[in-house]
């Protein structure tokens, strides 16, 4: 079982995440979309989207710089070791809360708004429950094993372990003595990845770097009084109030 979960189950996600990705997009191209509920509901999604959004980056920036950054970089650049810890615990911790904020507000908009929940697929539905256990299993790892003076340092076993998985070499007897809070956000966060292309998830992968500057998107119904007198602009354009 060891081996499976540090050894196998790492490369299975990713072939799920790779394999699954290029098939949604050949065969499933109108479906690679979130498909947008702002119509039924807007004001409760302005606040919960962005908040989820940024939340999300910040700790997916906070994994990227935990596990592929070595300590040695880190040290280099004038980030100490107990600095790094402190930017972790607080920045992650953070990160982290808005993050869960904002898929709760999501997840009580999509239950109590009936055509918003009657667009959510089953797939979803799994994706959702599986996000949210990473989020808080993550939280929940590090603050149960950390003080402000100093915690466990995943950065001399996690760290090792995922880095040796893109150079074909992982390190599975780095994860024997990892707490079993951070194996279990390990473990969800791998099947988070072999869901990525089968739900909701996968417009990340075509999200553009502008997106979290876009303006809103605005739904207008048609005019009764005939055709449109003005040609439509693209790009950025004042709306009225």
């Amino acid at each position: 079982m060891h081996t499976f979960l540090w050894g196998a189950l790492p490369y299975a996600a990713l072939v799920l995440l790779v394999a699954g990705t290029v098939w949604r997009y050949r065969y499933d191209k109108f479906g690679w979309t979130t498909r947008s509920s702002q119509i039924y509901e807007s004001r409760l999604l302005n606040v919960a989207s962005p908040a989820f959004h940024y939340g999300i980056l910040f700790v997916l920036a906070g994994h990227l710089m935990g596990l592929f950054v070595p300590e040695s970089w880190t040290n280099a650049v004038g980030l100490k070791e107990h600095a790094y810890h402190l930017l972790s615990l607080f920045g992650g911790t953070a990160a982290g809360a808005l993050a869960v904020a904002g898929i709760a507000a999501l997840l009580y908009r999509r239950r109590t708004n009936t055509p918003v929940f009657r667009a959510t697929t089953r797939n979803d539905k799994l994706m959702y429950v599986v996000l949210l256990a990473a989020l808080v299993m993550g939280m929940w790892a590090k603050l149960t094993n950390s003080t402000i003076s100093g915690g466990y340092d995943y950065r001399e076993s996690i760290a090792p372990w995922a880095r040796g998985i893109f150079t074909l070499q992982p390190d599975v007897d780095a994860m024997t003595g990892v707490p079993l809070t951070f194996q279990l956000h390990a473990v969800i966060g791998m099947t988070l990845l072999a869901l990525v292309p089968f739900t909701r998830l996968v417009h990340m992968f075509s999200a553009p770097v502008q997106y979290l500057f876009r303006p809103y998107v605005v739904y207008r119904s048609r005019s009764t009084t005939g055709p449109a007198t003005r040609k439509e602009r693209r790009g950025w354009e004042r709306v009225d109030s």
